[in-house]
C-alpha cells in the first residue's frame, strides 16, 4: 500500500523541510510514502473563495484514480488518537487498498466535490495550523501510527 501526502500550496518551507523529509523517510520503512505539492492556482488572488476551491478541487479530482482512497484533512473531520489512526491504516491495508491519499486542502479548504469524493475526513485538531506545520504533523503522525502497528518504542502511552 502507498501513502501519498498531497498538499495544495507552496513547496516545503526550508525551516520545516528537513523535519518533514526526515519523517517521510522514516515512513518509507513501512509503506511507500511520497509528497505531491500541488501549486496554487494561477491568479488565485483574483478569484473568489468559492471559485478558487472549485479550481483546486478540479485539479485534485483529475489526479485521483478510482482505486485511490482519499482522506481529506479538514477542521470539520473526525479527530483520532494516534492509536486510532494506526488502526485506520491497518484496516485499509487489509482491505487491499493500493493507495491512501492524505490531502491538505488550499487556504480556504476544498470544494464540495472533493469533500464528496473523500472516503474519510480527518481533523488533526480543533486548532487551525499553517500548511507547513500541518504537513509536519501529518508525516509525524503517520510514522507514529506505523510504529504503533509494529509495537516499536517510539510511541509512549
Amino acid at each position: 500500500m502507498k501513502l501519498q501526502l498531497w498538499s495544495i500550496g507552496k513547496l516545503h518551507d526550508d525551516s520545516l523541510k528537513k523535519a518533514i523529509d526526515d519523517f517521510t523517510k522514516r515512513l518509507n520503512n513501512y509503506y511507500t510514502a511520497q509528497w505531491l505539492i500541488i501549486p496554487s492556482v494561477k491568479n488565485a488572488s483574483a478569484l473568489t473563495e468559492t471559485e478558487l476551491k472549485k479550481q483546486e478541487g478540479k485539479i485534485v479530482l483529475s489526479k485521483l484514480t478510482k482505486e485511490d482512497f482519499l482522506v481529506l484533512l479538514d477542521e470539520t473531520g473526525k479527530q483520532l488518537t494516534s492509536a486510532e489512526l494506526a488502526e485506520f491504516i491497518q484496516q485499509k491495508a487489509v482491505t487491499n487498498i493500493r493507495s491512501i491519499i492524505f490531502l491538505i486542502g488550499g487556504a480556504y479548504g476544498v470544494s464540495d466535490e472533493a469533500k464528496q469524493r473523500a472516503g474519510f475526513m480527518w481533523s488533526l485538531s480543533k486548532l487551525v495550523f499553517p500548511h507547513m506545520i500541518a504537513r509536519l504533523i501529518l508525516a509525524e503522525q503517520l510514522y507514529r501510527a506505523c510504529t504503533i502497528l509494529r509495537n516499536e518504542k517510539y510511541h509512549h502511552v
